[in-house]
């Protein structure tokens, strides 16, 4: 890895300061505000960001937990060890992947001062382009679905030996550097990159430790939000139907049961991700945005946008455009 990133990284943290001088836990307050020990992704990201990224922290043991986002960790140096659902026990070497999904549990050992490891903090729309990129039925696709379920039972961790393949070591420290770094048009460049990713990993699947029961419907589903990807202005349901061979009935069924959404919420959810995109890359008035994401009711899409985010569309662009617009001049 880069020099300056590997000393940017291995700074001590403001938290691990206070673990140095003898506090005896994690500051639970810093991660979540639940009783249960879920952290969340609030607390986690900036409003508006879909990815971010810290550093682990060394020096404590770090109790069982889980998330409400994906987490990627990467092994920069050392090495950490972590213990998965109280029974699976994995070894992070350096340049070891490991994904986790919100319903893995998870406990890490007491890192070292050497010991660096990059949590990528990730929501579910993030994958939008990376998901669209690779093909239907493999441990990364099926790892993506069961994420979108309320309670998933089925791939809740990835654990890829990567540490020799030079283009996927490129891949994840381009994504760090980019986010350090602050690059114009970071947000776009990284779910091109994170697509990237999974190809190259999925070149290597001989690489991967996962656990994994029979895969019902998957295929399927990767069918549905391909589609809603592809036909995200004009698709419905019942086109969707037709092309799978099912029933209007049986699919939408299908789709709430994998997924924990309905069809519209799903395409709402993409049309709303677009519209966001296009509001701080584009110049495009929020009337031809609007129109370019499928909606022609115009004061159905304020109100939907204002209840999803808190502000007008205007609001957003002003708010989140900035950096870029700052970047450019």
């Amino acid at each position: 890895m880069d020099d300056s990133l590997m000393s940017m990284l291995m700074q001590i943290t403001e938290e691990e300061q206070k673990i140095l001088k003898g506090i005896t836990g994690v500051e639970k307050e810093l991660y979540t505000e639940t009783k249960d020990f879920t952290i969340d992704s609030k607390k986690m990201l900036t409003r508006g960001r879909l990815m971010d990224i810290r550093a682990h922290t060394r020096f404590i043991h770090f109790p069982k937990h889980k998330h409400n986002y994906i987490e990627i960790i990467y092994m920069c140096s050392g090495e950490t060890t972590h213990i998965i659902n109280d029974s699976k026990k994995i070894t992070l070497k350096v340049g070891d992947l490991l994904f986790l999904n919100q319903h893995a549990y998870h406990e890490i050992f007491p890192a070292k001062q050497e010991d660096i490891a990059v949590n990528f903090i990730v929501l579910q729309e993030f994958f939008d382009k990376a998901f669209h990129m690779i093909e239907k039925d493999n441990p990364i696709g099926n790892f993506l679905i069961n994420s979108l379920r309320k309670d998933g039972t089925e791939v809740q961790y990835l654990h890829f030996k990567v540490s020799k393949i030079l283009p996927v070591q490129n891949l994840i420290e381009n994504m760090i550097w980019s986010i350090v770094n602050q690059q114009n048009n970071k947000s776009y460049i990284n779910q091109i990159t994170m697509g990237l990713l999974f190809l190259q990993l999925l070149n290597h699947t001989d690489t991967i430790d996962y656990h994994a029961h029979h895969q019902h419907d998957s295929a399927l589903v990767m069918d549905c939000l391909h589609y809603i990807e592809n036909n995200y202005k004009n698709g419905t349901l019942t086109e969707l139907a037709q092309l799978l061979h099912q029933s209007v009935y049986t699919l939408s069924r299908l789709i709430k049961e994998n997924t924990g959404s309905t069809f519209k919420e799903l395409l709402q959810q993409k049309r709303f991700n677009q519209a966001t995109q296009l509001l701080c890359e584009t110049r495009l008035s929020v009337s031809d945005i609007i129109s370019a994401v499928g909606y022609d009711n115009t004061s159905y899409f304020y109100r939907i946008f204002k209840e999803r985010y808190e502000l007008t569309p205007n609001q957003y662009r002003k708010k989140y455009s900035l950096e870029r617009l700052q970047t450019r001049t």
